[in-house]
């Protein structure tokens, strides 16, 4: 089955992102995808944090949520299952009215929202040049998130999760063939442990890992480290797109994912 990292340089202006979104959607069809992941602000990247709560939609909303709506005719017209990258969702009725969810909902080939994961962990960085916290415009999810995507066991996470293996540990009972990380790591982290990060939770869960990743300079001046990749479950890197719009595609073969947990039973040998 041949899986696709779409990577974008999304802007302010949401109807531009959907636009461009479905664009690089069909392309990724055309090479014969039949999964593919968008990356992590996909629908919006603002010129200020509370820039999501404007854009925030209802919970499951497909009919008046319009970024919802676009990923759910989308994975219908292009005939995908579809990572929907992110988008800022509003939590219950009356609480944390000022902070949103970061959500990565997945659709079906039909249409249909097949299960959805709220981002955990929230990115904060300070190095005196570049200062980020996600804390003042979201609000944390809780529960890891795996589901079935046809004949694929996806595990969900999001960018800053990428740095805690024990989530990868939690997705893994049972085991999954794809870990998604629909992403848009700065340019400072990415540069320094992007590559590294996804190798490596390959490696440690013996399966596929699909990066969806954010990757230019963007209208509010921020710079994203792009880098979108396909890594196989022996850490191979299959596909990498490295700066601006574009795809990595590759196959996942069940036959390797076996042929390495075969090989060297490290899931298996597990004592915690």
């Amino acid at each position: 089955m041949k899986i696709a990292a779409v990577q974008m340089v999304s802007t302010p202006d949401v109807a531009r992102n959907l636009a461009a979104a479905d664009r690089l959607l069909a392309q990724a069809a055309a090479a014969g995808a039949r999964l593919a992941s968008l990356p992590e602000y996909f629908c919006l990247l603002g010129q200020r944090d509370t820039d999501k709560l404007a854009a925030a939609e209802a919970p499951g909303d497909t009919v008046n949520g319009a970024i919802q709506r676009f990923l759910s005719e989308a994975a219908q017209r292009h005939g995908l299952w579809l990572v929907g990258g992110t988008l800022p969702v509003r939590s219950a009725p009356g609480l944390q009215s000022d902070r949103v969810l970061n959500r990565c909902c997945v659709f079906a080939p039909d249409g249909r929202e097949a299960g959805h994961y709220d981002k955990i962990h929230l990115f904060a960085f300070d190095n005196g040049r570049e200062s980020y916290d996600e804390g003042r415009a979201l609000v944390a999810g809780s529960q890891p998130v795996a589901l079935q995507a046809g004949p694929l066991r996806l595990g969900l996470s999001i960018c800053y999760d990428l740095r805690f293996p024990e989530l990868y540990r939690a997705l893994m009972r049972p085991p999954c063939d794809v870990l998604c990380v629909p992403s848009a790591f700065t340019y400072t982290t990415g540069r320094a442990h992007w590559e590294l990060l996804l190798r490596a939770r390959a490696v440690e869960n013996q399966c596929y890992v699909l990066a969806a990743a954010q990757g230019g300079t963007h209208e509010n001046g921020r710079r994203t480290w792009g880098h979108s990749m396909v890594v196989d479950p022996w850490g191979e890197v299959l596909d990498v797109c490295e700066e601006g719009e574009g795809l990595a595609l590759a196959d996942v073969d069940p036959e390797r994912i076996q042929q390495v947990r075969t090989q060297l039973p490290a899931l298996a040998h597990r004592k915690l």
